[in-house]
C-alpha cells in the first residue's frame, strides 16, 4: 500500500504559475509509475501528465509546453509545475501510482492508488 497526499493548489489568475506536490508514504516511490489527472467540474477525470519509473514523460496536448511533471524518489515526491495557467485548467488535480509498471500509462483504471486531490482555480 502507498498513501498519496497532494498539495499546492489554490486560486490564481490567468498567466500565473503553481507547483503541485504529491508526497507518498508507505512504500518507496521508485517502484511506481506516477501520473497527474484532472477532473473539471461536471466532467470525468482525465490524464494531464505521466512519468515512468525511469523518468520518461507524457503530456496531454493541452498542457504541452506549459506543464512539467517530475519526480524526486529520494523525497518520495512527484511534482507538477504548471505555468501560463488558463481558466480552462480549473479542476481538481489528483496524483496516482501504479506499482511496478515500467512505462507510462494513461487511463484511470490502470492506477492502483490515488490521492484525495487538490483544487486549482484559475480566474480570467
Amino acid at each position: 500500500q502507498v498513501q498519496l497526499v497532494e498539495s499546492g493548489g489554490g486560486l490564481v489568475q490567468a498567466g500565473d504559475s503553481l507547483r503541485l506536490s504529491c508526497v507518498a508514504s508507505g512504500r518507496t516511490l521508485d517502484r511506481y509509475a506516477m501520473a497527474w489527472f484532472l477532473q473539471p467540474p461536471g466532467k470525468e477525470r482525465d490524464i494531464v501528465a505521466a512519468i515512468s519509473r525511469t523518468g520518461n514523460t507524457y503530456y496531454t496536448d493541452s498542457v504541452k509546453g506549459r506543464f512539467t511533471i517530475s519526480r524526486d524518489n529520494a523525497k518520495n515526491t512527484v511534482y507538477l509545475q504548471m505555468n501560463s495557467l488558463k481558466p480552462e485548467d480549473t479542476a481538481v488535480y489528483s496524483c496516482a501510482a501504479r506499482f511496478s509498471f515500467p512505462g507510462v500509462t494513461l487511463t484511470t483504471r490502470d492506477y492502483d492508488f490515488w490521492g484525495q486531490g487538490t483544487q486549482v482555480t484559475v480566474s480570467s
